[in-house]
């Protein structure tokens, strides 16, 4: 999509009313890369016990219509989990995830920090490198079992990355 006809988005907090919005855009990432597996289930299926553990979901909307998703899951006292990130196909591409991401990494930091964690899979080169851009670095995953069967991939939230000289 050229810039000129980059849609209008806007990011959204969380409401009810988005429930299966939220579902729905997960679901057609997970179905097209990998499966859905019963955490997603339960996840994807209460959105609002994200929100009561301390966490947060933001929403990207372009007029009308919900094309994008990020949560933040609370994992412990100071730590949280990056999760359940998705854009719709045909919006991919113009920088709402990055926007998203920056929502969430702003939500986060207004908690106080603490580590921010994702795990994904190293087929999502895209997302990867996005995550890579605003800061998250390839970590060991910490001793126990990945949430997801289909993790591969650690990586923990450094912060901002400096601006590279000219």
């Amino acid at each position: 999509m050229p810039a000129a006809q980059k849609p209008a988005i806007e990011i959204l907090r969380f409401e009810p009313r988005y429930a299966q919005d939220f579902e729905a855009l997960n679901l057609e990432w997970l179905r097209k890369y990998f499966r859905v597996e019963p955490i997603d289930e339960v996840v994807l299926s209460r959105p609002d016990r994200i929100l009561e553990r301390g966490g947060s979901i933001v929403l990207a909307r372009v007029g009308e219509r919900i094309v994008g998703t990020c949560a933040l899951l609370k994992d412990g006292e100071n730590r949280f989990e990056l999760s359940k990130m998705a854009v719709t196909d045909g919006y991919q591409g113009i920088g709402i995830g990055r926007l998203l991401l920056a929502a969430v990494i702003d939500v986060f930091t207004a908690q106080g920090a603490g580590e921010l964690y994702l795990e994904s899979n190293s087929v999502l080169q895209p997302a990867l490198k996005l995550y890579e851009s605003v800061g998250f670095e390839y970590a060991p995953r910490p001793s126990g079992p990945a949430h997801y069967a289909r993790a591969d991939v650690y990586m923990i939230y450094r912060g901002p990355r400096p601006a590279s000289p000219r």
